[in-house]
């Protein structure tokens, strides 16, 4: 077999770029087999000749609702599903902002980010009332959620890092709600939840390094974590299913991670005890600690809740 030259595989690499990314379409157009352009792409990795970033070609790296982070070394602290109602802050939370605290101390606190389901919105969702349970109005979870939020950013002191917040199904029900009821408010200000929290960045998803995906649910099931990773050929953060873990998955590109980030709320809390009929739940309240080290993302440290006042992290009891 001729070797190729490095002009005709540049071009090859070019013809992908051109067809948005699709292998499958750029080999009909070059009039070759989609091997023969899967080998051009390998022999340039061999080579060491530039590839394009395809990701633009999918429309993925400039999608409106993605943020992208930039991080060398440092912590991200990642917490979602607290569903949050009017009272006093659950374990949970109280961790989370202490560990925000701690972070922003040691100066290793790169950003904060709130996977989703914040917000509850409990008095307007589809789901009929059971009964006549007591929900609180819009007005009570919002101001619930401002309190909350402001009490995270005062535990960093000021530190300089990212505050985001991934949309989730529950914090659509805010936006919904108004949009189908009342579509003639489109734009007015206050409509949108975020026009309530001015300090966060609202996304669907962020991306730190083009190589740890941050997002409130992708796949569902048991094995739900395993599959994200599986399947993504990214690591993977994701809630909503209110489990806390961490699965590897190991292939020849190397270990990636597909992550649970449990609840903020407790789970047997007074959100979700009609709506699992007070069944045991397999959730765990707590939140997940993601360590940059030269841009690779080291194995997850997982926050658990013990009880009331106890939490634990990498081996270590904490009181508060």
């Amino acid at each position: 077999m001729i070797p190729l030259s490095t002009e005709e595989i540049e071009r090859r690499l070019a013809a992908v770029a051109e067809h948005g990314g699709n292998q499958c379409h750029a080999a009909i157009a070059l009039d070759i087999s989609r091997g023969a352009l899967l080998n051009a792409m390998r022999e340039a990795q061999r080579r060491n000749i530039p590839i394009p970033d395809f990701r633009q070609a999918y429309g993925v790296a400039d999608h409106p609702g993605r943020i992208d982070l930039e991080i060398d070394d440092g912590v991200v602290l990642v917490g979602s599903d607290a569903h949050i109602w009017p009272g006093e802050p659950t374990p949970a939370m109280r961790a989370f902002q202490f560990a925000i605290a701690a972070r922003a101390k040691e100066g290793t606190l790169k950003a904060v980010i709130l996977n989703g389901d914040v917000f509850d919105g409990a008095s307007i969702s589809r789901h009929p009332s059971i009964g006549w349970e007591k929900r609180p109005t819009v007005a009570e979870e919002l101001g619930a959620c401002q309190q909350r939020c402001a009490a995270l950013h005062r535990a960093a002191r000021g530190n300089d890092n990212e505050w985001i917040w991934n949309l989730g199904n529950h914090d659509m029900r805010f936006e919904m709600k108004i949009a189908n009821a009342l579509p003639e408010l489109e734009r007015v200000n206050g409509v949108h939840l975020k026009d309530h929290f001015p300090d966060w960045r609202p996304a669907w998803s962020t991306w730190i390094n083009n190589s740890i995906v941050i997002k409130h649910r992708w796949k569902g099931g048991v094995h739900a974590a395993f599959n994200n990773a599986k399947d993504s050929g990214k690591s993977i953060v994701t809630g909503h299913l209110h489990r806390l873990q961490a699965v590897p998955w190991t292939d020849y590109n190397g270990t990636r991670w597909g992550v649970e980030t449990g609840t903020l709320a407790r789970p047997y809390g007074p959100q979700f005890i009609h709506y699992t009929e007070g069944n045991p739940v397999n959730w765990r309240s707590g939140f997940v600690e993601l360590t940059l080290y030269k841009g690779e993302l080291l194995m997850p440290d997982l926050w658990l809740i013990r009880d009331e006042h106890h939490w634990e992290n990498r081996g270590k009891v904490y009181e508060g």
